[in-house]
């Protein structure tokens, strides 16, 4: 039976260009695919754009209030794989539905997305794709110190925000998202002081 997988990464990890590369192998060996993004992503319109400039016409744009399985009615036949880019702004019965579509037909649903927000909180897509995924796969990149980034921070104007919209597009509204380890998330976005957490914990100053 086809399973659902959800891989998941922060920014600039390449989730979009392993979409494109998998999808095109699939093709390359005689497959047929089909790919869906949610249309609140608008930075490319119906497209998947990656930022070293490769980009590629989606199948179906999914709305809001979009059912998937209405949506893609009629359009499975011959089909052998599904994928999703942005899938993090699925709603959790869209995700609910993918699922059931790859049981169902018998079509594995390759699902691609940020599991975290910049606030480090779960997007309600994401959440669901981890608790129902058959798969999961983390992607990684790294974060300017080197480590790897699990987290993403967001900046306006060149400065890190902690509270707003959940949903900015990236390069919209002077916006720009940065591939964040936790230790330069705690340090650079919630400004934490290291040292003096360090300094309290060990000798017990901050005790009440």
């Amino acid at each position: 039976m086809a399973k659902m997988h959800f891989k998941y990464a922060s920014m600039n990890s390449g989730k979009s260009i392993d979409l494109m590369r998998t999808a095109y192998n699939y093709e390359e060996n005689g497959y047929s695919v089909l790919i869906v993004k949610p249309s609140i992503d608008t930075k490319a319109g119906d497209k998947i754009s990656s930022r070293i400039g490769l980009e590629r016409k989606v199948d179906f744009l999914l709305s809001k209030n979009d059912s998937v399985m209405r949506k893609l009615s009629g359009n499975l036949d011959k089909v052998n794989c599904i994928f999703v880019d942005e899938a993090q702004f699925l709603t959790p019965s869209q995700v609910d539905e993918f699922w059931i579509v790859s049981k169902v037909m018998d079509i594995p649903v390759i699902c691609y997305g940020l599991r975290n927000n910049f606030m480090t909180e779960s997007f309600d897509g994401s959440r669901r794709l981890l608790e129902i995924s058959d798969v999961l796969e983390e992607l990684t990149t790294l974060c300017g110190c080197g480590q790897i980034a699990r987290y993403v921070g967001r900046k306006r104007n060149g400065e890190f925000e902690t509270t707003g919209k959940e949903v900015v597009i990236d390069g919209t509204d002077n916006i720009e998202y940065v591939p964040l380890c936790g230790d330069c998330y705690l340090q650079k976005v919630k400004r934490m002081n290291f040292d003096k957490i360090r300094k309290d914990l060990t000798t017990g100053e901050d005790r009440n």
